[in-house]
């Protein structure tokens, strides 16, 4: 079982992005579940989402306190939440930003990163600074859980045709590096 973390800001689509990635894990004969957290609930509050994707069935319906895989839709909530918190070792980090994942000060237990300025494919495809279908496509890039087509007609269905653009726009446009620790975990 695979279980991620999603970080954004309300009004970005944390929540629903979450169930994008459910609906495409089953549509891809697997397993998901997802679960909210909203704190305050106001547009810009932080806001996290909780998905499990696996082969088997999934009997956690809680919080995801130790995630595999995070996914920050917004780079300015790493100043006000630690995203690193409880990650496993191995972990991924998927983060919309403008720069290269050399650039980026992760933990040593982040293993894997994947870059995409989604903010600005976001602007471009949509108009709009609503990363969410462009980080799906990212995630679906970097890890394989799930079929980009499947997300994509998902993301058709509850926001239309130039968010299915957007996803895949972050699908082509991730940049995915392996961390290279030089034996210094």
């Amino acid at each position: 079982m695979k279980e991620i973390r999603i970080h954004g800001r309300g009004g970005m689509g944390a929540v629903k992005a979450a169930e994008a990635l459910v609906y495409a894990a089953v549509m891809d004969d697997k397993y998901g579940n997802s679960i909210p957290f909203f704190g305050f609930e106001r547009q810009g509050a932080p806001v996290t989402a909780f998905v499990r994707i696996s082969d088997e069935p999934i009997r956690p319906k809680n919080r995801i306190y130790h995630p595999d895989i995070l996914i920050v839709l917004d780079p300015t909530i790493m100043n006000a939440v630690n995203v690193f918190d409880g990650v496993r070792k191995g972990g991924m980090l998927i983060l919309n930003t403008s720069h290269s994942a050399k650039e980026i000060k992760v933990p040593d237990n982040i293993e894997k990163i994947a870059v995409v300025n989604a903010t600005q494919v976001a602007m471009d495809t949509i108009g709009r600074p609503i990363t969410n279908t462009v980080m799906l496509g990212a995630f679906c890039a970097a890890t394989g859980l799930v079929s980009v087509e499947e997300v994509a007609k998902k993301v058709e269905e509850l926001w239309g045709t130039k968010n299915k653009e957007a996803l895949y726009k972050g699908y082509e446009m991730a940049v995915v590096e392996e961390i290279d620790w030089g034996g210094a975990k």
